[in-house]
């Protein structure tokens, strides 16, 4: 089973459904089986501004922050070695939540001259890719 929850203000236009089949299909290619459960929020930029200022300390709204549950690499090999994500008692996979910045999709979508919802499939493809600890250059 996998459950992602999605949350988003109603005057953003989003497709639940193609989040959704976004997340899934990085979960089969990264062949993490079982169940899992995330959550994916559409914010403005205030919002996206407020989170990045007070987890990153960055005074500007982010387009794309994750919050991962648990660390599957964590930083100091030698004191802690890989230990991959912890099984929860009920054996669902808790990976954390993507918050994604609907006013800088629609930005960036404009820049690109992709539609806003290619955009929000790439944002969510990355943060999800994140969540898993795949990190790009």
């Amino acid at each position: 089973m996998i459950n992602i929850i999605i949350t988003s203000d109603p005057r953003y236009s989003i497709n639940r459904t193609v989040i959704y089949t976004a997340i899934v299909n990085v979960l089969r290619r990264e062949h993490v089986l079982g169940n899992v459960e995330l959550e994916v929020s559409i914010a403005g930029n205030r919002k996206m501004h407020e989170l990045n200022k007070k987890y990153c300390g960055l005074d500007y709204p982010a387009d794309i922050l994750t919050f991962a549950l648990e660390d599957p690499h964590p930083q100091n090999l030698q004191l802690l070695p890989r230990m991959g994500f912890i099984a929860a008692p009920d054996k669902i996979l808790r990976l954390g939540s993507i918050c994604i910045s609907y006013s800088q999709a629609v930005e960036d979508a404009s820049l690109e001259g992709i539609s806003v919802e290619d955009e929000i499939i790439f944002l969510v493809e990355y943060g999800t890719n994140h969540l898993l600890g795949i990190h790009h250059g």
